[in-house]
């Protein structure tokens, strides 16, 4: 999930999070406190689209304080694009970058943002990038490639899941919920299933071109396969009850789902390719929400053979089941990343004596165990495809958020959705 990597020294001495395997496979955090490269970010006054350029410089300032590498700072220096910033000035402020941002409009609707990166420090310029985009409306995803260029320029970590949608299911009305597209900020946002009741899409691929989603034809669950981009609608199968594609092979060739043919939720491993189905668990309740661990040898899954949800593991192919949490008595939704799960807890809030959902993180090979979230509803987390970052769904005073969990930083943001509900989310 979170694995050793060689920081390079660009200005300073900057902080590095390393997080290791232990020999006995419990997770080490290891945090090695130092200083942060300070970071300005400024339009130059001679963009063509100032209005616009100004978000974009405020998104590139999010994107990199979510980044957790750099230290954000105001400054009131403002220049032409082709002009050198008072390195002196900025230098006496302690500021090691200076990001000046511009922008150009092309005849034909296109939109550029250029950026220059100046090293106070050495007093040079060390970063000349134009990002381009053929529809203004998609400027979020200009300025978190922006923001990838700079982190990628110092060597930090990747961030590069930043650039890739956000897909969601959001509640319109009762029977009614649209698939959304969006970059993980909610600032950007484009229907792309709309009419019916629309729920539980999963990316069909890291390309992203694809996605499973659940809908109710005539209502019976179906499971459709649709690609965004050409609109290729394809049905894989139908099953009373309910019909949920939980998770992915690396391969794409397998998907888990959670089925009820005979009004029995049970887990089942559908092939791609050859059309067929395998169950994978037979017992006489409920058994749902199934992803892969461990190279995709066991899989982990909710049950309520306790008499109440909790999470499970076995082998596929085998009989055993394997109880993975002994916290809670209502742990109704996991992730997985290898070894390592991220599930919900129904925890008492002790300060008003209410129940909140909680995210805790885990090791299927020892007992780390660790909270994540400490308010509101939290629920649906989702690893990120390098097991760095979560995503969940955020719930607080009946208003839905999309929140971000930085694991290596131990920290967390929130971005809400202005109407209606989210239902599910994958990215």
């Amino acid at each position: 999930m979170i694995r050793n990597r060689g920081t390079k020294i660009v200005f300073l001495l900057f902080f590095m999070i390393t997080s290791v395997f232990a020999a006995d496979a419990e997770l080490d955090i290891i945090k090695k406190s130092g200083s942060l490269p300070k970071i300005v970010v400024s339009v130059a006054p001679d963009a063509m689209q100032s209005s616009l350029t100004s978000k974009v410089a405020n998104m590139i300032e999010k994107d990199l304080k979510v980044s957790g590498h750099f230290d954000v700072l105001k400054s009131q220096q403002v220049i032409n694009y082709n002009s050198s910033p008072d390195m002196l000035a900025l230098s006496n402020k302690g500021i090691d970058l200076f990001v000046n941002v511009s922008s150009t409009v092309s005849s034909f609707g296109g939109y550029s943002v250029m950026i220059k990166m100046y090293d106070i420090n050495a007093k040079n310029m060390v970063l000349n990038k134009s990002f381009s985009t053929s529809k203004e409306d998609r400027y979020p995803f200009v300025a978190h490639r922006a923001a990838i260029s700079i982190n990628k320029y110092l060597n930090a970590p990747p961030i590069d899941w930043m650039d890739k949608f956000v897909i969601f299911s959001q509640y319109k009305s009762a029977k009614k919920a649209d698939i959304i597209i969006a970059d993980y900020t909610l600032t950007f946002q484009k229907s792309i299933i709309r009419g019916g009741l629309n729920i539980f899409p999963k990316w069909a691929n890291e390309k992203q071109d694809s996605f499973y989603y659940t809908t109710y034809d005539k209502g019976i669950p179906t499971l459709i396969k649709t690609n965004i981009y050409t609109r290729q609608r394809e049905v894989l199968m139908t099953s009373e009850g309910m019909l949920v594609a939980s998770d992915i092979s690396k391969d794409g060739n397998k998907i888990l789902v959670t089925a009820a043919p005979n009004n029995q939720p049970d887990i089942y491993l559908f092939d791609t390719k050859t059309k067929t189905k395998t169950r994978l668990t037979t017992y006489n309740g409920i058994d749902v929400g199934a992803h892969f661990i461990e190279n995709e040898k066991r899989i982990v899954f909710v049950s309520d053979r306790l008499n109440y949800p909790n999470i499970f593991a076995k082998k596929i192919g085998g009989r055993g089941v394997e109880r993975l949490v002994y916290h809670g008595n209502n742990n109704s939704s996991a992730t997985s990343y290898k070894d390592y799960i991220v599930y919900t807890s129904r925890d008492r809030n002790s300060e008003f004596g209410s129940f909140i959902f909680n995210l805790y993180l885990m090791s299927t090979k020892s007992d780390f165990l660790k909270r994540l979230t400490s308010t509101g509803s939290n629920q649906f987390p989702k690893f990120s495809k390098d097991g760095e970052s979560i995503i969940f769904l955020k719930t607080v005073n009946n208003r839905s958020s999309i929140g971000i969990i930085r694991l290596n930083y131990s920290k967390s943001f929130t971005f809400p959705l202005k109407n209606g509900k989210i239902q599910s989310i994958d990215w």
